[in-house]
């Protein structure tokens, strides 16, 4: 490299973008993927003994596929070459084999391939690299936002490691945001600017786990905001809206508007109106509320609002709160659209609510009444000398699978916690309870 390429490299290197600057240098540095790159995890272990393998890192926009690969590239004594399969074509593919061969025979040293957006190459240009992968011409690091097991040829994937990037939690997005805006070497710090918790609340969660979008947002505001009249910038939650090109409402996470919005989001569903619902959770997701704190409360109103009336409400509820955590945002908002409208126009019962809190009341008030006998277990030693279990009746040996005994203590017989309503499978429910216990008095419902 001569001088000339050398100041070449260096201003761009200071010039470029802050979340370029903010890149990651080594794996203790890189932040939000613990589940693949903790210390006790394979591609830990393989980086850091420089016996990497071909690996596909597969995961959304901003989360660092291209920041490991590139950490790789740093502490590897292999060839490292990059290529995007946006612009690449078989020419330089062949150009890298080529050269990968020379230095192999040559000096014996291994080449890495990055290719990032791999999924961009169409079926040829992927079969094409395949006998180099298979005999270790080349050691292939793809990158792709897209499904590897439906975008890559499926001999490559039965080559390669697959590692899922997820979305970076917001407690990293906000450590690498703090660095960013201190950090005098590679980040900010120069420009004497302070941001404040409400901001960094604000980006951690808009960004949806993209570091690149929220280091973005910061770089815009300190470069756009004028100085205080205390010589600092100050990167408001009003500022960071604006960077972040979205609206500040008022939501304010620990206020009363936090706690309006979501009790009108509930009884919105509770009240069976899915446009009011779904109006609430955009109001929600507008201002930056948590997915998994969402997803808790349509889980919460699926069983208390919804209960048996709709049991489907409880799963169709839980699946969601499951997905969000995979998905992330922005798609997550759909899934949460779709939970919320079900729970909404699901039968409504609070049937269930309303026995567990009447037996609470009730255990509060007689504490613990003596178990039935019959009911008492009658295989721990000794327990059967006692007479417990003598006398219970085996409900699967009578008709409908249900014959009449003392359940409840003594003292509480003839009591009801549970009243199942009359809406939706609940009436099913109630019938069918009403029948059996009806035939269960009948002669032919006893069995000798």
């Amino acid at each position: 490299m001569d001088l000339f390429e050398y100041m070449r490299s260096a201003n761009m290197e200071k010039e470029s973008p802050l979340a370029a600057r903010m890149r990651p240098r080594t794996l203790d540095e890189v932040l939000g993927q613990e589940h693949i790159i903790g210390k006790d995890k394979l591609l830990y272990r393989a980086i850091s003994a420089d016996k990497i393998s071909s690996v596909i890192f597969y995961g959304p926009q901003g989360t660092g596929k291209t920041t490991l690969a590139r950490v790789i590239a740093g502490s590897t004594s292999a060839e490292f070459t990059q290529i995007n399969a946006t612009v690449a074509g078989k020419k330089d593919m062949e150009e890298v084999v080529n050269k990968a061969r020379e230095l192999q025979g040559m000096y014996g040293r291994r080449t890495i391939l990055f290719i990032d957006e791999i999924h961009r190459f169409n079926k040829g240009q992927q079969d094409y690299l395949l006998p180099f992968v298979e005999d270790g011409t080349v050691i292939l690091i793809g990158a792709t936002t897209e499904n590897p097991y439906f975008e890559v040829n499926g001999a490559l994937i039965s080559r390669s490691l697959i590692f899922e990037l997820k979305p970076i939690p917001p407690e990293a997005v906000k450590e690498l945001l703090r660095k960013a805006v201190y950090d005098r070497d590679r980040g900010m710090g120069a420009y004497n600017a302070v941001i404040e918790e409400e901001a960094l609340d604000f980006l951690a969660q808009l960004s949806g786990g993209d570091a690149r979008h929220a280091l973005n947002a910061v770089e815009l505001g300190i470069m756009t905001t004028a100085r205080s009249k205390d010589g600092q910038i100050h990167i408001t939650r009003e500022v960071a809206s604006e960077c972040i090109q979205k609206r500040v409402m008022r939501y304010d996470k620990n206020g009363d508007n936090h706690y309006d919005t979501i009790s009108a989001f509930i009884k919105s569903m509770r009240g069976s109106d899915p446009d009011a619902a779904v109006y609430y959770l955009a109001r929600m997701l507008y201002a930056g509320e948590s997915v998994t704190f969402i997803a808790r409360r349509i889980m919460i109103c699926a069983s208390e609002d919804v209960g048996n009336a709709d049991p489907m409400a409880l799963v169709v509820a839980t699946n969601a709160s499951l997905a969000v955590e995979r998905v992330g945002m922005p798609e997550a908002q759909i899934i949460l659209a779709q939970a919320a409208s079900y729970v909404a126009c699901a039968p409504k019962s609070n049937a269930a609510s309303k026995g567990i809190f009447a037996a609470n009341q009730e255990v509060e008030q007689s504490g613990n009444l003596p178990i039935p006998t019959h009911l008492q277990d009658a295989h721990y030693k000794g327990a059967a000398k006692l007479g417990h279990g003598t006398g219970y009746k085996y409900a699967h040996d009578y008709p409908n699978n249900y014959v009449e005994q003392q359940y409840l203590p003594y003292e509480l017989s003839g009591r009801e916690f549970y009243q199942p309503g009359g809406n939706g499978y609940e009436q099913k429910i109630r019938e069918h309870m009403q029948r059996i216990r009806r035939e269960a008095k009948e002669p032919s419902g006893v069995k000798e």
